[in-house]
């Protein structure tokens, strides 16, 4: 792979994360229908949606800008880790018959957060030892 394809790559992993995770926060920050079910459903209703509405456009904001790359990544992850959990445990994968497209864009977020996370990881290294 050459570094143009993988710069291209990298660049469509951080667009496809961030863009995902940008287009959700008109749902949970206007207090849409199926946002307050979910978060009602798990609990958290309505710290939780907000909450992670800010932490998202935080990560997504951070995942766009070069040197905050993988922190972004990382906030995404756990983010997304804690969406595909409540879909495995207490919401399902489809909600509110929208066909499973809300799991599949935490899934997808994870997945594009997860490799990015790897590939700069370095960065991470880097801000951890830094603060030492």
């Amino acid at each position: 792979m050459t570094l143009k394809q993988k710069t291209t790559m990298l660049w469509i992993l951080r667009l496809i994360a961030a863009v995902i995770m940008l287009q959700t926060l008109y749902f949970k920050f206007s207090a849409s229908e199926e946002s307050v079910y979910i978060f009602s459903t798990i609990g958290m209703e309505p710290w939780g949606r907000i909450g992670s509405g800010v932490v998202e456009l935080i990560a997504s904001i951070c995942i766009l800008i070069p040197r905050t790359t993988a922190i972004g990544a990382v906030l995404g992850l756990g983010v997304m880790s804690g969406a595909l959990f409540f879909h495995l445990t207490k919401l399902g994968i489809v909600v509110k018959d929208d066909h499973g497209q809300l799991f599949i864009y935490a899934l997808l977020v994870f997945i594009s957060c997860f490799i990015l996370a790897i590939t700069y990881r370095k960065q991470l290294f880097s801000l951890i030892l830094s603060n030492k």
